[in-house]
């Protein structure tokens, strides 16, 4: 099932639920005695409200710098491996070759391998072992001149932002907000809807319309939370384009 399908299941399940128990408020309280209570009840409910509005909006915020710092991170990451790539043209023989293929084969273990994993929260063995022989390969060069010695410090940088990188796109896979967050908007997005079942109405079909709009907005709110917290999950998730077009540039410059 795919996270959208999903999604438009638990808001028509909330919906559903939501006129539900409205529809039995209105039938148990008299019209009379919620009326007389609305003012009441109205101080009530704006409170809430904007604690809720702070809660969510301070939980977007969150998930959606989350999103779009993981995009970054991919695109440095990719960036990286095509910089190393091209630094190694300028290393000599068998080092050039050895870098290059370590390279590519990194590339493409991200692409093959550990996008896929990355879904249910796994990282890829043969992904992390080629970054731990691309720094030993590095490494093992040994500049002689003061060319070789700018370029050798140029490609350990590379190789260091590239495992920087890494670290935070898998670190992303794994952490998410904090349990707490989302209790605290369950219980108070429950209680909201709950509220507005003891306020008075004249008309019974609009204030049936006014809850199942107001369950909708927050059902989707959430959701939408939900599915920016996992930006390498679902149907929203990041995609390794960035790594692909680092491989089509590597790949045009072999067949050159």
């Amino acid at each position: 099932m795919t996270r959208v399908l999903l999604g438009g299941l638990v808001l028509s399940l909330a919906m559903l639920l939501a006129v539900a128990g409205l529809i039995l408020t209105q039938r148990l309280v008299p019209l009379e005695l919620r009326q007389s209570h609305n003012t009441t009840i109205g101080i009530i409910y704006a409170a809430l409200h904007v604690t809720f509005g702070v809660i969510i909006g301070f939980s977007a915020y969150l998930v959606l710098n989350k999103y779009t710092t993981s995009q970054d991170t991919v695109v440095s990451e990719a960036g990286a491996v095509r910089a190393i790539f091209r630094l190694a043209e300028q290393f000599p023989e068998p080092q050039r070759d050895q870098i290059q293929q370590l390279t590519t084969s990194y590339a493409r273990a991200v692409v093959d391998e550990e996008w896929p994993l990355m879904r249910e929260g796994q990282m890829s063995p043969r992904a992390q072992e080629l970054t731990r022989e691309l720094t030993e390969s590095i490494n093992d060069f040994e500049p002689s001149t003061s060319v070789e010695q700018a370029l050798y410090t140029q490609i350990l940088e590379r190789a260091h932002e590239l495992d920087q990188d890494r670290d935070v796109r898998l670190l992303d896979v794994r952490r998410g907000l904090p349990p707490i967050l989302w209790v605290v908007l369950v219980i108070l997005a429950v209680t909201i809807i709950l509220f507005t079942y003891f306020l008075g109405m004249e008309s019974a079909r609009l204030h049936v319309l006014a809850v199942a709009a107001l369950t909708a907005g927050i059902t989707f709110t959430i959701f939408t939370i939900v599915a920016l917290d996992d930006p390498f999950g679902g149907d929203l998730r990041v995609g390794p384009g960035a790594f692909e077009l680092v491989l089509n540039e590597i790949e045009d410059n072999g067949e050159q």
